[in-house]
């Protein structure tokens, strides 16, 4: 089981940027699709970004243009740079490892590994 754990949330106000990372123990950047996910009071956990093993990325449309997901595979470390926030953007973020090697997904369904989840809150 992979462990991951998010930093970088805080409170900040709309037009702001933040920077968030995930620290992941294990090989698992260079063999596994990582995501981004948020869940915003009341409403279901969402899709925000992923990077494949090799490097590609996809986002949600909400956020295209205004987030950048990367990764530092020496450092076995995600990152989501967020930039233009909006108070929409208000919500928990979770980093999160793919069950299968290999395998490209942006459904929640199949990461199996997730972080406790960081705060982010954009004050209008």
């Amino acid at each position: 089981q992979v462990q991951l754990v998010e930093s970088g949330g805080g409170l900040v106000q709309a037009g702001d940027s933040l920077r968030l990372s995930c620290a992941a123990s294990g090989r698992t950047f260079s063999t596994t699709t990582m995501g981004w996910f948020r869940q915003a009071p009341g409403k279901e956990r969402e899709f925000v970004a992923a990077i494949t093993w090799i490097g590609g990325t996809m986002y949600a449309d909400s956020v295209k243009g205004r987030f950048a997901i990367s990764r530092d595979i020496p450092k076995n470390t995600m990152y989501l740079q967020m930039n233009s926030l909006k108070p929409e953007d208000t919500a928990v973020y979770y980093c999160a490892a793919g069950r299968r090697t290999y395998y490209f997904s942006t459904d929640s369904d199949d990461f199996g590994s997730w972080g406790q989840g960081t705060q982010v809150t954009v004050s209008s």
